[in-house]
């Protein structure tokens, strides 16, 4: 469902369709109870030269109370795609108030932070070296057990 929204989202943006990329920092808050109805809110946070980025919140309510709580938030990159399905460039996003501008910040500092982690991730993966696993693995919940 939430997939379905940040591409609701993004393609009305964009004027094309468009293609989720990633999505980052699912959190679940609180538990959607059965019966609840549930809200999702999507926005575009930031563009770039062909992706956006679109911040989504899910609420739900509980219908016996009227009760509305924040259950999770989360964020989907999306690229968008031409006729010819390259990447194709975005409108610029019109920052009208405070927390425009404070969303459009915000992502850009993710963004640059995800940069430095993937950098990391890719550097962690290159290095590992199996010949040390036993020392490495120490007190970890595994038990090496190689075929001979």
């Amino acid at each position: 469902m939430m997939d379905k929204v940040a591409y609701a989202c993004a393609s009305k943006h964009a004027g094309t369709y468009c293609v989720t990329v990633s999505v980052d920092k699912v959190e679940f808050l609180q538990p959607v109870e059965v019966g609840e109805l549930v809200a999702l809110k999507a926005s575009v946070n930031y563009v770039g030269r062909t992706s956006l980025i679109v911040g989504i919140r899910v609420e739900s309510e509980n219908v016996k109370t009227g009760m509305i709580k924040h259950t999770n938030s989360c964020y989907f990159t999306m690229v968008a795609k031409g006729d010819d399905n390259k990447p194709q460039q975005v409108p610029e996003l019109v920052l009208e108030n405070v927390e425009d501008i404070k969303r459009f910040i915000e992502a850009m500092r993710v963004r640059e932070i995800k940069e430095k982690v993937r950098e990391e991730m890719d550097d962690a993966k290159s290095t590992i070296e199996v010949a040390n696993a036993n020392e490495v693995l120490k007190g970890e919940r595994c038990i090496i057990k190689l075929a001979r």
